[in-house]
């Protein structure tokens, strides 16, 4: 009978130590002396490599277009109403036409991911408050043809009373119109997206206020241009405070907002509305074309801001770290406490 060895040797690659391996001595300098640890620290890794979600499969052109579009359109109308009832018509008149041309860009680009226009009147069918994209395909039919007829009696000159009270429609539902697109993205499971939504309402209002005030500046002429000026200094401000906000306080998630393409628009971003801000809101009282440059600079920042976010999260869900180690952390934390 073959007995068996006492002291039976292991493969340097399988010998493990067990017990808490922190508490084991340190090897001495020069000595032979003491253990150290066998088996390496746990890396994180996935089933074979694999994401963990399902990445979303929008395009870019299309989703990040529609939420910046829709963003420009709610921030137009709200100007527009101020501008005319405080007598500024050539101001009223192009955020009037410039919401339009908005929502209906943003509508093309919903309705082009969705793929046939009846989905889009399919999603009316019901009322669904827990659903953001429900609520947000009625914020869109009360906002859109209001919009339309605000712009058109504009240009027409008739039915002036109608499409004032139009004016002041479209601007009471612009604020929901750009805005709940933060909601939307959210209100998923993609990690970037739904770890910043706390912030992320403040940024896309800031964002909509800043290309709001952009165009505003960029189309009308410098004496009717203040309210835009204002709106542009506001939206600009409030969107880098929230965007850096919110990038301090969703830790490991907000890594891909400084990576590859999301980072080169993130950083193209800050720099065009900080410029847009300076040029457009500080200057563009005395100079034309720092009006213009300003207000360029200002419509690109929050376009940037919008496909920045967009590629950041479809990166966060690509990559399974940004799923695990946040759940795992928290699952910590409750432990502990």
């Amino acid at each position: 009978m073959t007995g068996i060895p006492k002291d039976p040797v292991a493969p340097p690659d399988r010998a493990a130590v067990t017990g808490d391996v922190h508490r084991l001595p340190q090897r001495k300098r020069g000595r032979g002396r003491g253990e150290k640890k066998m088996v390496p620290d746990a890396a994180f890794e996935s089933y074979y490599g694999k994401p963990i979600l399902n990445k979303p499969t929008w395009e870019a052109r299309d989703i990040a277009g529609y939420l910046f579009l829709g963003g420009l359109a709610g921030g137009s109308s709200v100007l527009a109403a101020g501008a005319e009832l405080t007598g500024r018509r050539r101001l009223a008149r192009s955020m009037k036409l410039g919401g339009l041309v908005a929502i209906l860009g943003s509508l093309a680009a919903l309705i082009h991911d969705l793929g046939r226009p009846e989905r889009f009147v399919n999603m009316l069918r019901v009322v669904k408050p827990s659903s953001p994209m429900s609520v947000g395909s009625w914020i869109l039919a009360a906002y859109g043809p209001q919009a339309g007829v605000a712009a058109l009696t504009d240009v027409t000159g008739r039915f002036p009373r109608i499409g004032r009270a139009a004016t002041i429609g479209a601007s009471l539902v612009g604020p929901a119109v750009g805005s709940y697109t933060a909601a939307l993205i959210s209100d998923t499971a993609v990690p970037t997206w739904h770890d910043g939504h706390r912030q992320m309402p403040f940024v896309f209002v800031g964002s909509a206020a800043a290309a709001a005030g952009g165009l505003g500046v960029l189309t009308a002429p410098i004496a009717e241009a203040g309210p835009a000026r204002r709106a542009l200094l506001l939206g600009a401000t409030t969107e880098l405070a929230a965007t850096e906000l919110m990038d301090r306080r969703m830790g490991l998630s907000a890594e891909p907002l400084h990576r590859g393409r999301a980072g080169r628009l993130m950083n193209a971003a800050k720099g065009l509305t900080a410029a847009g801000a300076v040029l457009g809101g500080l200057l563009g009282h005395r100079y034309r074309a720092a009006a213009v440059i300003g207000g360029s600079a200002a419509l690109a920042g929050s376009a940037c801001t919008r496909f920045g976010i967009f590629h950041a999260g479809v990166a966060s869900a690509e990559d399974p770290k940004y799923t695990v180690v946040p759940q795992r952390e928290r699952a910590d934390r409750q432990r502990v406490s």
